[in-house]
């Protein structure tokens, strides 16, 4: 989760400051419509990073018994959009390059790695609300071993 908020703001901050050549971009990079259909994505991905690095923020300090009740509390549902928003963007962007009929795997992959890494720790977080509360998603796991 790290890597894919730290990536989307690497992304973004090259693709405003044009550091991406044109040969390493996507398909028809040049066209207006393109570009504002990637630009769309701005937002989107920026929201998912910014939740994703809080929600790592607080369940560190949540681990650490820092700020204890807010941060136990708090890095789950930051966790839960976080995730969310990181498979719903790669879900628009699989859907739109279908629709397009452009099947690069230079974006497929990645965009299909969006769509689906989220999805178990999604599962996990909406299936076990009580169980990892205090301490992450592993901590259920370490409760049992300790019965």
């Amino acid at each position: 989760m790290l890597v894919t908020d730290l990536g989307f703001l690497a992304y973004w901050s090259a693709a405003l400051l044009a550091l991406i050549p044109a040969d390493y971009a996507y398909k028809d990079y040049g066209d207006p419509v393109m570009s504002d259909w990637n630009y769309s994505f701005l937002p989107l991905d920026i929201a998912a990073s910014a939740t994703g690095l809080a929600s790592l923020f607080l369940l560190r300090a949540a681990r650490s018994g820092r700020p204890a009740a807010t941060a136990r509390v708090a890095w789950r549902p930051l966790m839960l959009v976080s995730l969310t928003l990181t498979s719903t963007a790669g879900l628009q962007a699989v859907v739109f390059w279908a629709l397009r009929g452009d099947w690069s795997p230079t974006w497929w992959l990645p965009n299909l790695a969006l769509l689906l890494f989220p999805l178990p720790a999604i599962a996990r977080l909406v299936g076990r609300p009580g169980a990892e509360r205090e301490t992450g998603p592993g901590a259920a796991s370490a409760e049992a071993r300790t019965r």
